[in-house]
């Protein structure tokens, strides 16, 4: 991927060179071909930009690399810098068209000012999504692979776009939630340090509630099997919470690997054992 990625910059530098030094060479040219000139114009516009923005982009990523080249680092930072460079080469794209079908940016700009507002206020939604995906691109809150809780979804993060993120849940279905939620929903990221301990709550009602030994002894044998745990660090059972007519409990386990499918799994197994629990102590 480097190797392609290097490649493409070296064949754009050329022609980049190529083109600039044609305006010299071949000016009596250009000035009888007025629409040849034009698209030559757009294209170097481009590449000129294009070129910057690639060095700009380099450079940014490797001074943030050998900054943090001794830390367990989030992607966001690159990820962010990768979205802004996209963005802004999409913007010169267009400019650059304009230029080669002989239009003036700076004056088509200053005439569809009136025409931006409103496709502002149309595209609102939009325009603050990416607004809100830019910052979260930039923040150290959560990153790719963390798994989180946002209003009813959760599940591993796969991908941060100037629109959603795109989180894929238990069903390993692939979830579109939108960048501005994270903004008005509570969000939990479940994902600490990499940590591989997952906790599990249940309630039983009060009336067949028991003691956390004996919970411990009930779940021990399950545990003592589940290929999924690791065993040398064992398993906790405490009491959460005491209400008026339950008792919230929670079991602490730790896991074989952070995968948000094995976690998935132990806890419908554990939730299944309190189910099988329960039908002990009617």
């Amino acid at each position: 991927m480097t190797k392609s990625i290097s490649v493409s910059f070296v064949v754009r530098i050329i022609l980049w060179i190529a083109l600039t030094a044609s305006f010299v060479q071949f000016d009596a040219f250009y000035q009888q071909k007025e629409t040849i000139r034009n698209i030559a114009y757009g294209l170097n516009t481009f590449l000129t930009a294009n070129v910057l923005i690639s060095i700009g982009h380099f450079i940014l990523v490797k001074l943030y690399n050998s900054r943090n080249e001794q830390q367990v680092v989030r992607s966001n930072f690159v990820l962010g810098v990768t979205r802004v460079a996209t963005v802004v080469n999409v913007f010169f794209i267009l400019v650059s068209l304009m230029i080669a079908a002989g239009i003036n940016p700076k004056e088509f700009i200053t005439s569809l000012t009136i025409v931006a507002m409103a496709i502002a206020v149309i595209f609102r939604e939009y325009i603050t999504n990416m607004i809100s995906g830019l910052i979260i691109m930039f923040s150290d809150q959560f990153a790719i692979g963390d798994r989180i809780k946002i209003g009813e979804y959760q599940g591993k993060i796969v991908d941060i776009t100037l629109a959603n993120l795109v989180v894929r849940d238990e069903d390993d279905d692939a979830v579109m939630i939108p960048n501005n939620l994270v903004f008005t929903a509570t969000l939990v990221n479940k994902t600490s340090q990499k940590s591989n301990k997952i906790v599990v709550k249940f309630e039983l009602p009060i009336d067949r509630a028991v003691g956390v030994e004996e919970l411990e002894l009930y779940f021990k044998p399950l545990f003592g099997r589940n290929p999924n745990l690791d065993h040398a660090q064992g398993f906790t059972v405490k009491v959460a919470d005491v209400g008026k007519d339950f008792i919230k409990y929670k079991v602490e386990v730790t896991t074989i690997s952070s995968s948000n499918k094995i976690h998935q799994q132990v806890q419908s197994r554990i939730l299944n054992e309190v189910l099988q629990f329960k039908k002990t102590v009617v």
